[in-house]
């Protein structure tokens, strides 16, 4: 069988190619010599470059948006919780499947990466993941798996969180909202957050205050998770990049879990299927009381 980099490199210089393609985005060798990082490819020789293994992290599925106004198709390297980020942007309407080509990769797991120095511990996303094959693509790389080890605990944390009291919640996350530096990396690397004018960033009117302190930090996440509530697929980029350790994701995955269990539905499993947020249902009972 041919190694995941070949195929890579032999699709991504066929597209490249045929003229039809402005750009192939994947992964190459970062100059530590293990780890990877993004490698946007215009021309067959640069396709060279590509690589896959299990410190291909980046979700560059956020860098389709740069994309959607060129006039040529644009290809992709995507793991598993990428190709839900593409399904989300497809039915968000941000992208256009058409001008699009995905080589989907079969995930094995992706190991952390911490700074600047590579473990051999998987990422939490690998420990929490429910879906470890590609859920779109035109072609698909890797070994096909029948199921998820980690579907089984996908939400064991969240539900911890759940059992505590809301006294002992608020304290955690005041303890963890303290931290922030309102540096908004959470919302740069973040596939849902693609507003040209964010709502932390208006004047007129003010809905955060500009100062970083517990209550402005509060509302802050407290809005973008409720804006990602439906929409979130759990690539876990937000945490990943924070740099003073908040747990975002038990807060996304908190509303995922919600929607999983009152409405059957999770962001990016099909791009063609209308959001629960999206759409209202006349009559339509949660079981949730009055």
């Amino acid at each position: 069988m041919e190694s995941l980099d070949k195929q890579i490199r032999d699709k991504a210089r066929e597209l490249l190619t045929s003229g039809a393609f402005a750009c192939v985005m994947g992964y190459e060798r970062a100059t530590d010599g293990k780890t990877a990082r993004p490698l946007f490819a215009y021309t067959p020789e640069e396709a060279e470059r590509f690589v896959f293994d299990q410190y291909c992290t980046h979700n560059l599925a956020r860098y389709l948006i740069n994309w959607r106004d060129n006039k040529k198709s644009v290809g992709i390297v995507a793991k598993p919780c990428d190709t839900r980020a593409i399904n989300l942007l497809i039915n968000e309407k941000q992208i256009d499947r058409s001008k699009l080509y995905v080589i989907g990769v079969a995930c094995q797991g992706i190991m952390e990466v911490g700074w600047g120095a590579p473990t051999e511990k998987l990422e939490l996303r690998c420990n929490t993941c429910s879906e470890p094959n590609p859920v779109l693509h035109d072609l698909l790389v890797g070994e096909f798996k029948s199921e998820s080890p980690a579907a089984a605990k996908a939400y064991a944390d969240v539900a911890a969180i759940e059992g505590k009291s809301a006294e002992e919640r608020d304290g955690f996350w005041q303890e963890h909202f303290s931290r922030c530096i309102r540096c908004y990396a959470c919302r740069q690397s973040c596939v849902g957050c693609y507003c040209q004018e964010c709502f932390v960033d208006e004047l007129d009117p003010l809905w955060v205050g500009i100062k970083v302190a517990p209550a402005e930090n509060t509302v802050w996440h407290t809005i973008r998770a409720f804006h990602l509530a439906g929409r979130c697929i759990s690539c876990n980029e937000c945490e990943r990049v924070c740099p003073v350790d908040i747990p975002l994701s038990l807060l996304n995955r908190k509303l995922e879990k919600d929607g999983l269990e009152l409405f059957q539905f999770q962001a990016g499993m099909d791009a063609s299927v209308t959001p629960p947020f999206a759409t209202f249902k006349k009559g339509e009972k949660l079981g949730t009381g009055d």
